[in-house]
């Protein structure tokens, strides 16, 4: 049974916030994926992961002997993961001038923002929540840290 409309508006709405506050802080250090980049990706992690649990309700069946199509709603989660990863990939560059790389810490941030979304869009609060606790100490608070040892 599917969840009624207000909580699928809820778990999505959840989503774009929380990817919201990671982009947020990207953006707040003038970083090239920022506060609607994250947000749309969560947001549309979100959907997708809505969309496999609930979008399917006609052709999921419990008995493996029926004609009708079995649909394995976790493979999406897998695919959004994938799907980031190119998304992510086009943050990360080499300097010529030096051959540092940068960006990676971007497209970490983008591949969380999408499996926060997931969550949210699976009806999952509390993970999602902490998750995004978590990552945006990661990027603020650990960030002097991070310079003062010289890693990115």
């Amino acid at each position: 049974m599917n969840p009624p409309e207000w909580e699928l508006a809820v778990r999505l709405g959840v989503a774009a916030v929380l990817g919201g506050l990671l982009g947020l802080q990207r953006e707040h250090h003038g970083r090239s994926a920022g506060l609607r980049t994250h947000m749309l990706l969560s947001l549309g992690a979100a959907l997708f992961a809505l969309v496999s649990v609930t979008g399917f309700d006609d052709f999921i069946v419990d008995d493996r002997s029926s004609t009708n199509v079995v649909v394995d709603p976790g493979r999406i989660a897998s695919y959004v993961a994938a799907g980031v990863g190119f998304i992510g990939g086009g943050t990360i560059l080499k300097r010529e001038r030096d051959g540092r790389v940068q960006g990676l810490t971007t497209a970490a941030s983008l591949w969380v923002a999408a499996a926060i979304g997931v969550a949210c869009g699976l009806g999952l609060w509390i993970a999602p929540a902490i998750a995004t606790a978590i990552a945006l100490i990661s990027l603020a608070i650990l960030q002097p840290i991070s310079k003062r040892i010289g890693d990115d």
